[in-house]
């Protein structure tokens, strides 16, 4: 088998009943494939229907959890039972178009074994705008979405990629094995963070993140009901545990840009002359590598988001710098 779709469900009936059309009807032929869909909770008919979709003769799995393991439990009990060679991991308010799988899987042949995650463009269902071509890290730590395309996309084929610091579990190709080796997802992430928390931990692994370029859905942004209810305690969680981490990427993808719409009209001393210059050889790509002040004010502007929790939920031990890494699996602190 071939591709292992696994969709956590909580309520939005509609919307699933919608994205399961639109995979069956995009999906090239002959693919060997099974959909494997957990349901997490749901109180709004979604339980009855898929009992009844257990009983066609199509390729569903059903799992249904007997009380709510949230995003990260939902996906690791469907990926423990499934048998493809890839997991897709997909969300319920996905709208799927033919063509949409193809790209995905050329990029990750491409790659071979460097590949981690492969994500791809969605866009808003609402307005058709990009919401997702990839994450980055701001000039703060935190992982936002890039929304931008490279120019000349059009001349590319099936396997043109781009490289990003981590992609969105919304829609996610990735080999079953890596998926099992890393122990899944965190499940210490309430619905936000498991995904870039995988995605370094894929990193630290050898593998990278990419977006294919030529793959794209539409997606009903945020639609799970309390999606957003955790995003501060999520976010800290991710900010300990990558601290060093996300202060390298966001040297590397954010901080000079940053820098230099702050600073550009008032450099003061040559001191912030010669960094201004610095940071712009970077935004111009003229250098491969930061200035060396960006990586120490990730640190600080990460310290002061630390103290901001700390302040929210109060302190909870040692924040000393460093990456847990792979061997931590799955945390629940």
């Amino acid at each position: 088998m071939q591709v292992s779709f696994v969709i956590p469900l909580y309520n939005c009936l509609s919307l699933t009943q919608a994205m399961v059309t639109s995979l069956q009807s995009s999906l090239p032929a002959g693919l060997a494939h099974e959909i494997i869909l957990v349901d997490d909770g749901s109180t709004d008919g979604t339980r009855e229907w898929l009992r009844a979709l257990e009983k066609s003769s199509g390729p569903f799995r059903i799992i249904l959890n007997e009380q709510n393991l949230g995003y990260a439990g939902a996906n690791n009990r469907g990926a423990a039972i499934a048998r493809g060679e890839f997991l897709g991991l997909l969300n319920n308010d996905l709208i799927l178009a033919p063509g949409w799988l193809e790209p995905m899987l050329a990029v990750h042949r491409r790659l071979g074994d460097r590949a981690g995650c492969v994500g791809n463009i969605q866009r808003n269902f609402r307005t058709g705008e990009i919401d997702h071509s990839g994450i980055f890290i701001d000039h703060r730590g935190k992982p936002q979405h890039r929304t931008d395309l490279p120019p000349g996309l059009a001349w590319r084929g099936n396997g043109a990629w781009r490289r990003a610091d981590s992609v969105t579990g919304a829609c996610a190709l990735l080999r079953r094995e890596l998926f099992a080796r890393l122990h899944g997802f965190d499940e210490g992430y309430s619905n936000g963070g498991e995904d870039v928390d995988f995605c370094l931990r894929a990193h630290a692994s050898g593998c990278i993140s990419v977006v294919a370029l030529r793959s794209t859905v539409l997606h009903h942004i945020s639609a799970s009901p309390g999606r957003k209810v955790r995003d501060e305690q999520n976010s800290r969680r991710l900010t300990r545990k990558w601290r060093n981490d996300l202060a390298r990427l966001g040297a590397r993808s954010s901080w000079s840009q940053h820098y230099l719409e702050s600073h550009w009209t008032s450099p003061h001393d040559p001191a912030d002359y010669l960094l201004a210059m610095e940071a712009l050889e970077q935004v111009l790509h003229l250098r491969h590598d930061p200035p060396v002040a960006a990586y120490d004010g990730m640190q600080a502007a990460i310290e002061l988001e630390l103290d901001r929790w700390d302040a929210m939920f109060g302190s909870i031990g040692s924040r000393a710098p460093g990456n847990l890494g792979l061997s931590q699996g799955k945390q629940t602190n």
